[in-house]
């Protein structure tokens, strides 16, 4: 007799409106935490990795995603060139450089003179001439 009156009450009308909501605020509630703790920071380390590829220049020695450790000598529009061993360069992607080791100044073009090296005078060539290996203190 006590289970025919316990199955015959019914239960409190739940308010329908506040119900849908506090089921979905855990999920909320994780997102949330996901996204300030994972996925912006993520975003903000690429964001960062952009721009250094971005500032990448000749002299810059960087590290390729497979270890390689070398020095930049070129950077075209989506390739790099690397010195790894003197006389040995590679060509990789722009975005398999992983990182930075250590910045350089900036170089100056092959072609442009430098305000503080003097001026050569026309004749002479900057390997051949007798002179300049003179003053130079280079040896053959």
């Amino acid at each position: 007799m006590l289970i025919s009156e316990a199955f015959a009450q019914t239960a409190a009308p739940a308010a329908d409106g506040l119900s849908g909501l506090s089921s979905m605020l855990p999920l909320v509630l994780i997102f949330v935490i996901f996204y300030f703790l994972l996925i912006r920071p993520q975003q903000k380390r690429v964001k960062e990795h952009k721009a250094t590829l971005t500032q990448l220049r000749r002299g810059d020695k960087v590290v390729t995603g497979g270890g390689i450790i070398g020095q930049v000598t070129k950077v075209q529009d989506n390739e790099v060139t690397v010195e790894i061993a003197e006389n040995v360069k590679i060509k990789v992607v722009l975005d398999t450089i992983a990182s930075v080791v250590s910045r350089s100044e900036p170089v100056a073009a092959k072609g442009a003179n430098d305000s503080d090296s003097p001026a050569k005078p026309a004749g002479e060539s900057k390997s051949g001439s007798l002179l300049g290996k003179l003053l130079s203190g280079k040896k053959d």
